[in-house]
């Protein structure tokens, strides 16, 4: 007995605990992605083995903290206390509470909702009585495609589903009894849908028949009628129908849209609650508002498409309160670790401090950056007109409307646009949304690109002409006849005499492509018709929604010129026509002056008519402001050469350790402080441009990471060298992903949901250890490095040991502030939708990733563990879980939390080599890694 206790309560059994979590609960993600969420919950989260697994990491966490005494250091003791906590809380909902969705019209009264939890209901009707048997049950996916398939041909997942799956029931009533016999579980659609069709074999007095069920989570099942004669057999799979103990009135049903959008920018539901003993109240129902009535939470889920009816969720939580105690339990005594002078931070702390980090020294390095030497490239050949299309009269237009346009297109600049996702903005931020996009660019021919835009507007003759748009792939350079050198090609060039469209067909076969299938030339061809498009549209002014319709009932609509000439009656009509004539004529006869008298009259209508959403002046200069400093591409490659200079020098000072150059330490400490500070400015700037925290979207928070993981380096491992330039390396690396051409940089408005302030606390905290972990994986890569390199050479020695100290205090901070961030999001999401877990693929891998750092952390327990190279090793892998988290869930799999729909997007050619660099650096690093960390 003491052996079995020993070995359940060591440290070796939970770390194997936590594994088999953390691996179980990353192969459910996949696992939801290609069979639904209900194969994910049977075969993972709701299994038996899963949940075997959870209790036992629960009393493994209680025998060790009895084992260790945790109580005599009250910050240690209440942080692993809290998980017991959190468990129990999270076993008291998984058993007891019970969610659902409930409908309601305007007007109506209603007293059921429906279970989200799907029901096998069987109602047997004779002429002496009706016989009634439910089933709880949840299927999983057993089937692929329509009809039965061989055993042999199916994968584990199905042949786990179809062993799950099997049930034999015999009901029995009066003198007889119905035998219901699973037969096929069919998944309808591979990958996303929930819809399934149950198979099953009714046997009554000899006969058998098979009846086939549809049913999906959280709707009315399809009844199925079976007639045996004397006996009428009802069948029906999906949600059953449950009785609140009060009654709810839907008075009126609210939504608010963004300015002339679609889009939503709230919902809500007047509601009246009518309690048993007849009393009642009103109450609005909204995002992240959610009505409490004893056990049972509301929560604003969806609407009817005519806005006549909501959709809201229930969910009955007995075990609220106990685990928002483990989530308060938890967030104490982590914060509270970080402070205490006998934790295992402080002791790795103090083992820093007390060293002189490896500092730096470069001699001198000169980097020129040569914009005017770039801008005359794109005046040659590569960059020039098409010499068939009188090339010496574009040519001269070109140069002067260079020269001549650039105040104009400033004024042009500060016209108000609309989105068409209801965000009012200069039209300086198109201008350089419609560049970026079609070149790559800010900036061509020396113009900047509200003079290209107003070009294009108003000359699009000549601009069709004009090699602007950005091609890559030589293939299709040879299939649109062009020099396969040329690096940028026109609008015409893409359409033959007849004005054909030459990639009609490639186009057309490319879109119908899987985008798991598409090669660089299909991607690149959906990119150009991508560019093509928009250009067409800047051409016919499409883009440009700057005029407001006076005293129209279009929630605050805005219409291109085209639209508004067509659509507009009297006088605006006559206004607007004028307007836009008078301005094209004026530019095209490069009446500078006039065109700037018709701008300004174009600015005093839209701020006359459109007063209501016109945002003011001072935030549209701002936001001009903004784009003009440009700021992120900047620090972009500030953050890469510096990160480089730093990481040779510090490299030099481990291989020479007689260089102690601390002034030129301290030198790169400043540089980066002032980096750091323009880069926080930056982030401010954009928060109070957008209104929102700026870690709304995917680039928002790569600019964030990147923030914070120079926040760590600056903050806290100022004096190490190879942390400081391992911070600017991560955030070289982020910055530089964010500001790739698939991640779109513009500012756009937030969906209802993410209107809150838990946002801000959820989102910060989290990403905010991103920064943390990216460090923490560099330092790891270049404790390696030096591994290799390590052999007679024990000055390396202590500088692989200081990282290593330098490391774990990164990952201990990281797992610290991505636990916390994960549970103040569970928090969020119970008080803004009911339900703070749901096993989404977000926050799936949050978890995973907690568990993966938890492991990484509590490695210095096993002996053969204790060393650098291990931990080193550890927390270079454990980095994968964080770009799963962040990167594999956005754009492979689908979830509330992704930008994907399932269907993967090709991995880029360079993870593979990232990944091959990786395993490569720890296999050579092996052959010396027996060091001892004190």
């Amino acid at each position: 007995m003491k052996k079995f206790s020993q070995f359940l309560f060591s440290f070796k059994t939970t770390l194997t605990l936590l594994a088999i979590l953390a691996i179980g609960a990353g192969v459910a993600t996949f696992i939801e992605n290609d069979y639904g969420t209900s194969t994910a919950r049977v075969l993972v989260y709701n299994n038996i083995w899963y949940e075997t697994a959870l209790v036992l990491t629960t009393i493994n966490l209680i025998g060790i903290i009895i084992r260790f005494k945790m109580w005599k250091h009250p910050p240690r003791f209440i942080f692993h206390l809290s998980f017991v906590v959190i468990l129990l809380g999270a076993g008291a909902t998984r058993y007891i509470g019970y969610e659902g969705i409930i409908h309601i019209r305007e007007g109506d009264t209603v007293n059921t909702m429906l279970s989200l939890e799907p029901y096998l209901q069987i109602k047997i009707q004779q002429k002496d009585g009706t016989f009634y048997k439910e089933y709880p049950m949840e299927f999983a996916a057993a089937s692929l495609r329509k009809g039965m398939q061989e055993e042999a041909s199916r994968g584990i997942v199905e042949v786990l589903g179809e062993i799950h799956n099997r049930f034999n029931h015999n009901i029995k009533f009066s003198d007889k009894t119905l035998n219901v016999k699973y037969a096929d579980y069919l998944v309808s659609k591979k990958g996303r849908a929930e819809m399934g069709i149950l198979t099953l074999d009714l046997t009554l007095n000899g006969e058998t028949k098979t009846v086939r069920l549809p049913g999906k989570r959280g709707q009315n099942g399809i009844p199925k009628i079976e007639d045996f004669g004397d006996t009428v057999v009802t069948l029906e799979y999906g949600s059953k129908r449950l009785t609140l103990p009060f009654s709810m009135k839907l008075r009126d049903f609210q939504l608010d849209r963004y300015p002339g959008s679609m889009a939503p920018s709230s919902y809500a539901s007047e509601v009246t609650v009518i309690e048993e003993n007849g009393k009642s109240y009103d109450y609005r129902i909204f995002m992240n508002r959610t009505l409490h009535e004893g056990n049972f939470l509301f929560f604003q889920s969806s609407y009817d498409q005519d806005e006549k009816g909501t959709i809201l969720s229930v969910n009955n939580d007995p075990g609220k309160w106990p685990t928002y105690l483990g989530y308060f339990l938890l967030t104490l005594g982590l914060i509270w670790n970080l402070f205490d002078k006998k934790s295992r931070f402080w002791k790795v702390t103090k083992y820093v401090s007390t060293r002189n980090a490896a500092v730096a020294f470069v001699a001198a390095m000169l980097f020129a950056c040569t914009p005017n030497n770039l801008q005359a490239a794109d005046t040659t050949n590569t960059h020039g007109l098409d010499l068939e299309k009188a090339k010496h009269d574009m040519t001269a237009y070109l140069e002067n409307f260079q020269k001549t346009s650039k105040q104009t297109a400033e004024k042009f600049s500060k016209i108000v646009v609309q989105s068409h996702g209801g965000r009012m903005k200069p039209l300086n931020t198109l201008d350089h949304e419609i560049v970026n996009k079609l070149s790559g660019k800010s900036s061509m021919f020396g113009m900047n690109s509200d003079q290209i835009v107003l070009g294009m507007l108003t000359r699009p003759e000549i601009w069709r002409n004009v090699r602007i748009i950005k091609i890559k792939t030589p293939k299709l350079k040879k299939v649109l006849g062009i020099d396969p050198s040329r690096k940028y090609l026109a609008f015409a060039e893409v359409f033959d005499k007849d004005g054909r469209y030459k990639l009609a067909q490639e186009a057309q076969k490319a879109s119908m492509t899987n985008p798991n299938e598409r090669g660089t030339f299909e991607r690149e061809i959906i990119k150009l018709d991508e560019k093509l498009n928009i250009s067409y549209l800047v051409y016919n002014g499409n883009l440009f929604r700057i005029f407001p319709q006076q005293n129209a009932d279009d929630n605050n609509r805005w219409y291109n010129p085209l639209d508004a000439i067509n659509s507009f009656k009297g006088d605006n009509q006559v206004a607007i026509e004028a307007l836009v004539r008078g301005f094209i004529n004026s530019v095209i006869n490069e009446n500078w002056e006039l065109s700037d008298k018709f701008i300004d009259m174009i600015i005093k209508y839209q701020t006359k008519v459109g007063s209501e959403v016109m945002p003011p002046q001072s935030q549209i200069d701002n936001e001009i402001l903004f784009n003009k400093l440009s700021l992120f591409p900047k620090l972009t490659v500030a953050y890469i050469i510096l990160g480089l200079i730093m990481l040779i020098a510090a490299f030099i000072i481990v291989f020479n350790p007689k260089i102690k150059p601390k002034k030129a330490t301290f030198i790169f400490f400043i540089l980066l402080s002032i980096l750091f500070a323009f880069h926080t400015f930056g982030m401010g700037f954009r928060w109070i441009i957008s209104g929102h925290a700026p870690w709304s979207d995917t680039y928002e928070s790569l600019l964030y990471i990147s923030w914070s993981a120079v926040f760590a380096a600056v903050i806290f491992f100022r004096k190490s060298l190879l942390a400081l330039s391992a911070g600017v390396i991560v955030a070289g690396i982020f910055m530089f992903t964010a500001h790739l051409t698939s991640i779109d940089p513009q500012i756009t408005n937030l969906v209802p949901v993410l209107k809150s302030y838990w946002l801000t606390i959820h989102v910060s905290v989290l990403t905010a250890s991103y920064g943390f972990f990216g460090l923490g994986a560099i330092l790891g890569f270049m404790s390696l490095v030096m591994f290799i390199f390590r052999k007679n050479r024990p000055h390396i020695d202590e500088n692989i040991k200081y990282i290593t100290a330098i490391n774990e205090i990164a990952l201990i901070i990281g797992l610290s502030a991505i636990t916390i961030g994960n549970f103040l999001g569970g928090v969020w999401a119970n008080e803004s939708w009911g339900r703070y877990w749901g096993w989404d693929p977000k926050e799936t891998w949050a978890y995973v990733s907690i568990v993966v750092y938890a492991i990484v952390v509590h490695t210095r327990f096993i002996k053969a563990l204790n060393n650098p190279f291990a931990f080193s090793v550890a927390s270079l892998l454990a980095f994968s879980t964080i770009l799963m988290t962040y990167f594999g869930v956005n754009f492979y799999l689908s979830g509330m939390h992704s930008y994907a729909t399932g269907d993967p997007v090709p991995i880029p050619m360079w993870v593979y080599y990232v990944t091959a660099l990786v395993f490569l650096t720890i296999a050579l690093a092996y052959k010396t890694r027996d060091l001892t960390q004190k």
